[in-house]
């Protein structure tokens, strides 16, 4: 999987550097993040499943290189306790692209697609759509895959007890729900959209009943 993901970060580099070094160096930085202790869930097989994704559901884009540096520096940042994580990882997105010599207005909009992961909000632009889609997608993952997720933000999130936590995670699994769509993209709408909603009312449901019995 790291391995996987290491090629797609080279192979995307190299259409705009020559730079070995700095594709090695770029690299080591985001493997340092996505690797770290505290990555229960936003590491790196989040970002492998987004790219695997994103070659699945290709949109006729000729921004297709600016969706992937978006997955790859979308939670570069990521931290429990802040409130900030998007705009601190679209800063860093927009030094670190600067060096590899891609266009500025190329860089803005990747910097768009990173805040635009803060809030959802379906967007005019159908790649953040699919973007925020792709983020996601691990809703409308099999049982086991979707457990392994909430059980990682858990972790991630251990730092508050459970009676901060699961009041939080009920008002985000209710905050889905209510929506008419979880998904903005018709490709992942059908593909996700009613697994999402058989994931999400089953974890809400555990928690109910814990909370019954407590």
């Amino acid at each position: 999987m790291e391995d996987y993901v290491k090629s797609a970060w080279e192979a995307l580099c190299r259409r705009y550097t020559t730079d070995e070094a700095l594709i090695r160096q770029l690299w080591d930085e985001l493997e340092k993040a996505y690797t770290a202790k505290d990555r229960h869930y936003h590491n790196l097989e989040h970002i492998a499943y987004m790219l695997e994704l994103a070659d699945r559901y290709k949109q006729e884009s000729p921004q297709q290189d600016l969706l992937r540096f978006a997955i790859f520096y979308h939670d570069i940042v990521y931290k429990a306790t802040r409130s900030d994580n998007e705009e601190q990882s679209a800063a860093l997105a927009e030094e670190r692209l600067h060096r590899l010599g891609i266009p500025e207005v190329d860089i803005l909009q990747v910097k768009e697609m990173i805040i635009a992961t803060k809030s959802h909000q379906t967007h005019k632009n159908e790649l953040i759509n699919l973007l925020l889609d792709l983020d996601l997608a691990i809703l409308g993952a099999d049982q086991e895959r979707y457990d392994r997720y909430s059980q990682g933000v858990r972790k991630e999130y251990s730092i508050y007890p459970d009676l901060i936590y699961k009041p939080g995670r009920r008002k985000v699994l209710q905050h889905f729900l209510a929506q008419e769509h979880i998904y903005k993209t018709p490709e992942l709408q059908e593909a996700f959209e009613d697994k999402a909603r058989e994931n999400l009312q089953r974890e809400l449901a555990l928690y109910s009943e814990q909370k019954r019995l407590s």
